[in-house]
């Protein structure tokens, strides 16, 4: 049964130990379903996902990313991945249909100029951050379908994107583990409200 929202931000952590147990692929495209909705700046969209389930290219996963031991342990891993070169070569596919022809004109033209003259290590870096927000939102989704997941961010990109055959430009924000948690993680342990908000 699908969690709320709530409930899957208040029981949501880190696993690192998971149950031998496969994960059905409409469970896999149901949480990718979820995560595409994710906002982003202009709707550029720039993440893209390699769902990993093979257990030989797992293997090759595990040793490329420091033997995190979640990574061997769990039935999936999900490559984050972001790729802001494809995203800005098909603005067709995230203007919406829906949009004015004025505003469609205008986005057709700015988009290309402001990260025309950007480098693409400066585009590649603002495609991480709109993907972070991507990657909240898959770890929520996955919580909410009553699974279990751990981001990791300690593992070679050059050695990932050598696995994957994939451009140089593409960044990999992280890599989740994903499956039915084998053991009980940590309880939350949280700054205080008062730490973090400031009223004005």
């Amino acid at each position: 049964m699908a969690m709320s929202v709530k409930q899957a931000m208040e029981t949501r952590c880190s696993i690192r130990t998971y149950l031998q147990e496969p994960v059905p692929r409409e469970d896999i495209e149901e949480i990718i379903r979820l995560t595409r909705l994710a906002p982003s700046a202009w709707n550029i969209q720039p993440w893209r996902f390699i769902v990993v389930t093979n257990k030989e290219t797992k293997q090759e996963l595990y040793n490329i990313a420091n033997k995190h031991p979640q990574v061997e342990s769990a039935p999936v891993a999900i490559v984050v991945t972001s790729d802001m070169e494809d995203a800005i070569a098909n603005l067709e596919e995230f203007i919406h249909p829906s949009m004015p022809e004025d505003a469609r004109a205008w986005l057709t033209n700015t988009i290309p100029k402001i990260f025309g003259e950007q480098t693409i290590e400066q585009r590649g870096q603002w495609g991480v951050a709109q993907s972070n927000i991507a990657l909240g939102y898959l770890l929520i989704a996955i919580r909410s379908l009553g699974y279990d997941s751990s981001p990791m961010y300690g593992f070679n990109p050059y050695k990932v994107r050598e696995l994957f055959e994939l451009s140089d430009h593409v960044q990999i924000p992280s890599i989740v583990t994903l499956g039915r948690r084998g053991e009980e993680g940590r309880e939350h342990h949280r700054h205080s409200l008062d730490k973090l908000i400031r009223y004005v």
